[in-house]
């Protein structure tokens, strides 16, 4: 890449005005860009000229006609040798003019500083590949629907696809017993759970019908208790001697001779 030099000035005369101050100018009437020749519209002729200069800046000397190579007569323009003095901050006048260039750019031009390539699509799997909640009436219906589409599944033979979609329907017929059976001990578990949510507003509502007077009625109602029994869930009084009081006591004495013979042994182990 060439290297950008400043233009020399050959001259040292002016055209005896005051300095140009860039701030006093429109941002877009011209170029001080670091990495660019530097450039300005002249404010007498308005065409784009060169600021020629290291540390002393002016306007390059040019005339107001561009047709001098035609014949016509040189005419010096009065904005030659104008001096220019950059009192702006460069840095935020190239980052504006970025933004209005960006701005003023076509939506259809603009582009990301970085690019993104979309990949192409994958080509759509078959159908024996898909992988999907397999119930009876989807492996059927797809198994249906290769066999008519299919020239070389015929009869008993099948081709790759239509052999792992035979397959994929027969398990299903075979888990099918079990798959239903799952599907109503759900129920049957959402219907109880339903169950325990309800019971709360149902009892509620079956106080509000049968509650109030008619509970207090019906406990006002109670029988007295007979003298024979000890409450009403009991009957008379039974005795509490046996019967046979011989019989009993003989039966205790056995008893105790049984424990008897058992307790030494016990105690020895």
């Amino acid at each position: 890449m060439p290297r950008i030099r400043p233009g020399r000035v050959r001259t040292k005369n002016t055209n005896r005005r005051a300095s140009l101050l860039l701030s006093t100018m429109a941002p877009e009437s011209f170029n001080v860009r670091p990495a660019e020749a530097k450039s300005i519209a002249c404010p007498d002729c308005r065409t784009w000229r060169r600021i020629m200069g290291d540390k002393v800046l002016k306007i390059r000397e040019h005339c107001i006609s561009d047709k001098v190579a035609e014949g016509e007569k040189h005419t010096r323009c009065p904005g030659s040798d104008q001096v220019v003095e950059i009192d702006i901050d460069v840095r935020r006048w190239q980052a504006k003019q970025d933004r209005l260039l960006r701005d003023a750019m076509p939506q259809d031009n603009r582009r990301a500083a970085q690019q993104f390539y979309k990949p192409l699509p994958a080509p759509a799997a078959p159908v024996s590949r898909i992988r999907s909640e397999a119930t009876l009436e989807t492996t059927r219906q797809s198994y249906l629907a290769h066999r008519k589409g299919c020239t070389r599944c015929v009869g008993g033979q099948h081709c790759t696809d239509g052999g792992v979609l035979a397959r994929r329907y027969v398990l299903a017929l075979q888990e099918e017993p079990a798959r239903r059976e799952a599907h109503e001990q759900l129920e049957r578990q959402e219907r109880r759970t339903t169950r325990k949510q309800t019971a709360p507003a149902v009892r509620r509502v079956q106080w509000a019908k049968h509650g109030g007077k008619a509970v207090e009625k019906a406990n006002n109602r109670c029988a007295e208790r007979t003298s024979g029994s000890l409450s009403e869930f009991r009957g008379p009084q039974l005795p509490l001697a046996p019967q046979d009081v011989k019989a009993h006591e003989r039966r205790q004495a056995e008893l105790g001779k049984q424990y008897a013979r058992k307790t030494p042994a016990t105690s020895a182990a």
